[in-house]
């Protein structure tokens, strides 16, 4: 019998706690699910960006937009009657198409060029949601979108609290890491690691680099664009404001913080740089707000200095930046 390893067992404890959560707050539990839930949309985002830059090693600053184009395209089909298991595929599939025709001409690029397009893409994903104002109503975001949009029921439950979408929500975090760790321990997870350590290597073995990583783009793509799906109806609104380049940056260093490549540690990545405001909010004031930006960029430095790798490095990685001694 094998003896079951401490991650394993840690990330299953973590999960039942999650599943009884409710229960444990009792019934004034909506302000902590509501953080809860909102961890949850940053987790499903950060799982996407972490199969570009953690697993195959592609510096990604322009992932909200795939968050956008989710969130609008699932906004304005759910005000047209579709239901949302309908559009839940057919965002994926959008966000997976989009980012398939963006990857076409870019992945030929490596490094800061690659970042730079990137960014480009998500700023111009955020003009267009400002400026097309005949479908985005503009700066003004859609109004009282929440309202209009079909009814999300599963079973006979119709979801209209809180306490639904953090079910949801954590069920699609769960789907989404499994999808991640068989995707990682996969033949085409090899690919992205031999891919990320030496490009030219790989594609002297054998290895298809264009395809693979397309591959790893379309997918962080359609977990993008399910996230934006889930986000807007849970919260009943969308504005360009909420897809910003300082977004982007954020995710990017959620994954630095934790780990990148490493399920647990993006998790915990989330948890921290998007949890712990909200407990310094609550403890120190709304002051705390002025002071956010100090607060990550402290936080930044000391891991940079004292856990270049995160906080709970990939074994990978935790390999490479670890030569063992002769």
């Amino acid at each position: 019998m094998k003896p079951i390893r401490w991650p394993v067992a840690a990330i299953s404890l973590g999960f039942f706690l999650l599943l009884i959560l409710p229960l444990l707050l009792g019934p004034d539990n909506s302000y902590v699910l509501y953080i809860a839930s909102l961890i949850g949309i940053y987790a499903l985002l950060c799982l996407g960006l972490n199969i570009t830059i953690g697993y195959i090693g592609l510096l990604d600053l322009g992932f909200m937009a795939f968050y956008a184009i989710g969130a609008y395209l699932a906004a304005l089909l759910s005000i047209r009657g579709v239901s949302f298991w309908l559009i839940l595929p057919i965002c994926a599939l959008a966000g997976g198409l989009l980012r398939y025709l963006l990857g076409r001409p870019i992945l030929k690029l490596r490094g800061d060029y690659l970042a730079i397009v990137t960014l480009a893409f998500g700023e111009i994903t955020r003009l267009v949601a400002n400026n097309a104002v005949a479908i985005t109503n503009g700066p003004k975001g859609l109004p009282r979108v929440g309202e209009k949009m079909s009814e999300v029921s599963l079973l006979g439950v119709v979801f209209n609290d809180t306490i639904h979408y953090y079910y949801l929500i954590l069920a699609m975090v769960a789907f989404t890491a499994v999808i991640s760790y068989r995707l990682e321990h996969s033949r085409m997870g090899r690919a992205f690691v031999a891919i990320r350590e030496d490009e030219l290597a790989a594609e002297l073995s054998g290895i298809n680099v264009a395809r693979v990583k397309s591959v790893a783009f379309v997918i962080s793509g359609m977990f993008g664009a399910l996230a934006g799906a889930i986000y807007v109806h849970w919260i009943g609104f969308v504005s360009p404001e909420m897809f910003t380049f300082w977004e982007s940056v954020f995710l990017v260093a959620m994954i630095v913080v934790g780990g990148m490549g490493n399920l647990t540690g993006v998790g915990l990545g989330v948890v921290l740089l998007v949890g712990m405001p909200e407990v310094l909010r609550s403890t120190l004031g709304t002051q705390f707000v002025d002071f956010r930006m100090l607060v990550f960029g402290l936080v930044m430095v000391v891991v940079i200095i004292f856990r270049p790798q995160g906080l709970i490095p990939s074994r990978r990685r935790l390999l490479e930046l670890h030569t063992p001694k002769n």
